[in-house]
């Protein structure tokens, strides 16, 4: 199925939620001097306009990004998130968010690769034309990258298949964003396996998967069923803003499941989420999860993965 447009969806809060951790893996990578490469499988059109097209019709900005934008007491790691999102639109209005890709392309720098996957044939023409831009940009501006077309890949393809080939990356350090639609339940069975896969391709690559909450089975338990891969331990994170409306329609809360997560992480979460569910909470209902633990790789042949347990989970919610 291809019939999903994430401009409906751009900045709203499971985008807060994604684009901010995102940011935070990145900053963790760049702080060594060597090369690392990110992946993204589900890229999507890269960059949206919030005042036409898909994203005015539900406007679910209002939900997330608009929120945000004129607070004065911002945690310092929302705050970066919230400034690179003011780059996009230098007049101070709030008309254009950033997709991954470009959240990525802003914070890596000349010598780190991105390598970008995206399968619906109009969001691929709009993700290259985009990316064209910011060179075209870029060298008004007296800038001209010597290493754009070996920095930037742009692939048309499924990003499920197209990450074997890329792992393990050529600098040996690299983090995987994927964040496929959900439109059928196959995505979240490939999810699973894809991570499984991907972590013994490249054991020590940082992992981040968002994923909607929904009532939907499939939706409760791939979180779970991703605590079990091996790997140097996991961190999972949620951000529900509301309560569920009575027709059922609306997305109210998701999460983002990090395998091989930096150490410091968890701390900044626990700093963020409270605020992000005072400013972005509707009502009672709204609340965030933080967890994290750890599992252990045994021995080919003498066992399966073992889990210890979690550490408590951390609930807060608005008044």
């Amino acid at each position: 199925m291809l019939s999903y447009r994430h401009g409906f969806h751009a900045g709203n809060h499971a985008d807060v939620l994604k684009h901010f951790v995102t940011i935070q893996l990145l900053n963790y990578l760049g702080q060594k001097d060597a090369a690392y490469t990110y992946i993204d499988t589900h890229s999507g059109a890269g960059l949206y306009a919030l005042d036409a097209g898909y994203a005015s019709k539900n406007a679910e900005y209002e939900t997330g990004i608009a929120p945000l934008w004129d607070r004065k007491d911002l945690p310092p790691a929302l705050a970066e998130y919230v400034n690179l999102v003011k780059e996009l639109n230098p007049s101070g209005k709030m008309r254009y968010y950033p997709g991954s890709p470009y959240c990525a392309d802003k914070i890596m720098r000349e010598q780190d690769r991105l390598r970008l996957f995206e399968l619906h044939p109009s969001e691929i023409k709009i993700l290259s034309e985009n990316f064209r831009k910011l060179d075209a940009h870029a060298a008004a501006q007296g800038h001209r990258p010597t290493t754009r077309g070996k920095r930037v890949i742009i692939t048309a393809g499924d990003g499920f298949e197209g990450l074997k080939a890329l792992l393990p990356p050529p600098s040996r350090r690299g983090m995987v964003l994927i964040d496929p639609p959900y439109e059928v339940k196959d995505d979240y069975r490939r999810v699973k396996e894809t991570v499984q896969d991907a972590a013994l391709r490249f054991p020590t690559g940082v992992y981040a998967v968002w994923y909607p909450i929904l009532q939907r089975m499939e939706s409760k338990q791939l979180p779970e069923r991703l605590k079990r891969i091996p790997g140097n331990g996991w961190l999972n994170v949620s951000l529900t803003i509301g309560g569920v409306t009575p027709d059922g329609f609306g997305l109210h809360s998701s999460g983002m499941f990090i395998l091989n997560p930096p150490w410091t992480l968890e701390a900044t979460l626990r700093e963020v989420m409270p605020y992000l569910v005072s400013v972005l909470g509707k009502d009672a209902a709204a609340t965030f999860t933080l967890e994290s633990g750890e599992t252990q790789v045994i021995g080919k042949g003498r066992g399966k993965p073992v889990s210890p347990p979690r550490t408590p989970v951390v609930r807060t919610r608005t008044r």
